[in-house]
């Protein structure tokens, strides 16, 4: 029997890869049954529309067309749509780039990898497209709402070994953020903490048990701005790498992050994102010893932070 490919029969469009659904056996007598019941939230007219323009493929490359006869035990390829993406308006530089690896400056508000409602404005996206080359990946990952250092794979056979080092701890992570001014963080502190999860929502909290996520935390500068708000700009250094580990510890030490929308309270989701607002957190440095070479890294944001 013929292995069945799980690779893309094309290439992507615009630095968007093809995604895939599986057809299962079922009941289905005609595609066009299947693809409605697999996809409910889709406009029928919408998806006979793609089938018709040929946007609906199968693994070997060949378009389906609306009315065709249900065909179960194959995946099938398509490109995602994303009505009214909203364009983020800030531009991505590369930093630097090698055969392997590539170091870019994201701003705020640009997503790492596509997924809800972004597709194209996504640092993925836009480093496949001007470089032209589909197996770009990421070798970690930063929170759309958070700027600075991102990392990027080259190789595929050399991702691995790039990943590793930041399961290992082998990757010296350095963040800026400013937040109120905390009369217990002037002297700078390890804060540690149990952290997981709130099911079904996407945010994480605090629970009792043995510390799973680490941050030591400096107070750089303080001062009052125009508002009458007493500010700090701290340097973290998470020792682990918990999903927004750095805004929870702040938020838990009473100095949430300026603009942070998820802590200590999460806010109702903005039908747009205001970009007078970034959250004030910024990925400075990173650095480590490269896994392939043995030469030191170091990759640094020239972005600023607020400081008024």
């Amino acid at each position: 029997m013929t292995p069945i490919s799980n690779a893309p029969p094309v290439p992507s469009r615009n630095g968007v890869s093809p995604s895939k659904v599986w057809c299962p056996r079922g009941p289905w007598t005609s595609l066009d049954a299947f693809l409605l019941e697999r996809f409910p939230h889709m406009d029928p007219d919408v998806l006979r529309e793609r089938l018709a323009r040929g946007d609906i493929l199968d693994q070997n490359g060949v378009p389906q067309q609306p009315g065709s006869s249900y065909q179960p035990d194959r995946w099938l390829w398509y490109f995602r749509m994303v009505e009214n993406e909203a364009v983020v308006p800030f531009e991505m530089p590369v930093l630097y780039a090698d055969d392997r690896l590539i170091a870019v400056d994201k701003p705020h508000f640009l997503a790492t990898t596509p997924g809800g409602r972004y597709l194209y404005e996504t640092a993925l996206t836009r480093l496949r497209r001007d470089f032209a080359e589909d197996g770009i990946s990421p070798i970690h990952r930063l929170d759309r709402e958070t700027a600075g250092i991102l990392l990027f794979c080259r190789d595929p056979a050399a991702r691995g070994a790039y990943q590793s080092l930041f399961q290992q701890g082998g990757i010296e992570k350095e963040y800026e953020a400013v937040a109120p001014f905390q009369d217990k963080l002037a002297n700078g502190l390890v804060y540690s903490s149990c952290m997981k999860e709130v099911p079904g929502r996407f945010v994480m909290e605090e629970v009792a048990g043995e510390p799973n996520s680490s941050t030591e935390i400096l107070c750089e500068r303080q001062w009052h701005n125009g508002q009458g708000q007493h500010l700090a700009l701290y340097r973290l250094r998470p020792h682990s790498g918990r999903k927004h580990q750095l805004r929870v510890h702040l938020s838990s030490l009473g100095a949430s992050i300026i603009n942070d929308v998820f802590y200590p309270e999460l806010l109702p989701e903005r039908e747009a994102d205001d970009f007078s607002q970034p959250l004030q957190l910024l990925a400075r440095h990173i650095a480590f010893v490269d896994p392939l070479t043995g030469q030191p890294r170091r990759f640094s944001s020239q972005r600023q932070l607020e400081l008024a």
